[in-house]
């Protein structure tokens, strides 16, 4: 084998991956990053089926990494997109109480959100309503800091600049298996073979595959679940201003079905929260062999069943029915016309689960020999990926040695 081509090899060209490329180039000036890339262009999957929202950090468990990369990132994303001329802005988020019983959670989540340094506001049925007319609820939180970004278009511009410093990006190059020999990786590719000192998993949904073909352990396995959403269109589309958002099951890692008004100004309700056949499966026709075997032969996924049945036929329910669906949107703004939303493209969650069956709530990183595997990064990872491509990166940088001059 040839001298190895790259200090670095960093595998998946979403934001995460992207992130961490260009950490790494800032941090080890003139340090050799290639970025493998199994599809055509970066941002194929979770980066490119995001909801678009910069989350503020409000829900995430006081001095977890979710947490303090949420709260520090969403600051750091912002910044980012005004350096380089990317839509974003902070427009704010509605958390509504419907019912009486909700009120204690919309408390505690006040009290976990003062915990984790973000703002908020406790507004009565009135106050909310002066930010969205058509809401109802007894209660509700005032998020100001919440807003949206084109992840797309950030991961399109770190790309550039990876590009620009020298890094390579390896589209349409699938990873297959690492071996390390003599102190260097050998990492096999559907376009053949590289070298390299060190190898950083950043694969999403096959985050998991990614560490097991390195020879490291992952800890837990990916369970995929597709987020399904309606488009909010016509007279329906004009009783949403921003965003309107259930309190959260403080039980679960979904965030219930809410209304969204995106950057181009159109509406969405969901995402509800089904298993997947598929790791890539955007529709329910999205059935992959490989998959569904990998989720019913780890023994968590079974534990995982037991223990949320009930919920599960929930979302199976409201996902085969488009009147469910949208009464879950209803519960947030009555007026909403169920023949006015209509059902569009949905995302893939990559959710880390382990043997005991429970859903990884944190971001988890795996390390082996000269290797780090960001294995579980679900939501807020867009947010917080300038803050975990830093993370990696200095993992990275304190275990890389230098190069001998």
């Amino acid at each position: 084998m040839a001298d190895p081509p790259s200090d670095v090899v960093v595998v998946g060209g979403g934001i995460i991956g992207l992130a961490t490329a260009d950490a790494l180039q800032l941090r080890l000036r003139g340090i050799g990053v290639t970025v493998l890339e199994k599809e055509p262009r970066v941002a194929s999957h979770q980066t490119g089926h995001n909801s678009g929202i910069l989350h503020a950090g409000i829900y995430y468990t006081p001095g977890t990494r979710k947490a303090d990369l949420a709260v520090r990132g969403i600051d750091s994303m912002v910044d980012f997109c005004v350096d380089n001329a990317i839509p974003h802005d902070r427009c704010g988020k509605l958390i509504v109480a419907t019912a009486d019983e909700e009120v204690p959670r919309l408390d505690a989540l006040a009290a976990r959100a003062a915990a984790n340094g973000v703002p908020v506001s406790r507004l009565s049925p009135d106050a909310a309503r002066e930010l969205e007319p058509h809401v109802t609820c007894v209660a509700a939180l005032h998020v100001p800091s919440t807003g949206r970004a084109d992840f797309v278009g950030v991961a399109n511009e770190l790309a550039r600049r990876v590009i620009s410093r020298g890094g390579s990006i390896m589209t349409g190059t699938g990873y297959r298996r690492a071996t390390r020999t003599g102190g260097t990786w050998n990492i096999e590719t559907s376009g053949g073979s590289l070298g390299s000192r060190y190898l950083v998993g950043c694969a999403g949904l096959q985050s998991d595959r990614v560490a097991l073909g390195s020879g490291t352990n992952p800890g837990a396995r990916i369970v995929p679940f597709r987020g399904e959403y309606l488009d909010v269109t016509g007279t329906s589309a004009d009783l949403v201003r921003g965003l309107i958002y259930p309190v959260a099951d403080p039980r679960l890692p979904f965030l219930g079905v809410h209304l969204t008004r995106g950057l181009d100004g159109h509406v969405h309700a969901g995402p509800n929260a089904v298993v997947a056949l598929s790791r890539e499966g955007y529709r329910w026709r999205d059935i992959s062999p490989r998959d569904l075997a990998s989720t019913l032969s780890w023994p968590g996924s079974l534990r995982l069943a037991r223990r949320y049945l009930r919920v599960g036929l929930a979302e199976s329910a409201r996902s085969l029915s488009r009147r469910r669906f949208a009464a879950s949107a209803q519960a947030l703004v009555p007026g909403l016309d169920p023949h006015d939303l209509h059902r569009t493209e949905a995302g893939v969650r990559a959710q880390a689960v382990d043997v005991g069956g429970n859903l990884l709530d944190d971001f988890h990183l795996v390390g082996g020999d000269m290797s780090l595997h960001v294995v579980n990064a679900p939501s807020p990872a867009a947010t917080a990926s300038l803050e975990i491509g830093q993370l990696v990166a200095s993992r990275v940088a304190s275990e890389l040695p230098r190069r001998s001059t």
